[in-house]
C-alpha cells in the first residue's frame, strides 16, 4: 500500500505537470477551470500539489489544456517490489 508521502510525492509532481502544460497553452487558472468544467478552487489546489486529482479530472484537465492525460503523468510510475505482492513504490522525476 502507498505511503502518505508517496501520495504526497506523486500529488506535487502531477501539479508540476499541470502548471506547466497550463502554462504553455498559455492559459489561466481561470480559463483552465472554465474549459475542464472544474470548481474555481481546484485547478490551484492540483498544481500545488494539495489534492490528488481523480480520474477524472486528470481526463477534465488534459481537455482543457487540450493535451493528451499521459502528458500530465509523465515523470510518475509504479515500480512493483518482486518479493512482495503487495509492495512497490512511486517513483517521481522532473518531467520535460
Amino acid at each position: 500500500m502507498a505511503r502518505r508521502e508517496d501520495s504526497y510525492a506523486v500529488a506535487q509532481s502531477f501539479g508540476r505537470n499541470v502548471f506547466r502544460a497550463r502554462r504553455r497553452a498559455g492559459l489561466s487558472q481561470e480559463e483552465l477551470r472554465i474549459r475542464a468544467a472544474l470548481h474555481r478552487t481546484q485547478i490551484g489546489l492540483v498544481e500545488r500539489g494539495l489534492r490528488l486529482a481523480r480520474l477524472d479530472t486528470i481526463i477534465k484537465l488534459a481537455g482543457g489544456i487540450e493535451v493528451p492525460p499521459g502528458d500530465l503523468l509523465k515523470g510518475m510510475a509504479w515500480v512493483p517490489d518482486d518479493g512482495h505482492p503487495s509492495g512497490g513504490d512511486f517513483t517521481t522525476r522532473e518531467a520535460d
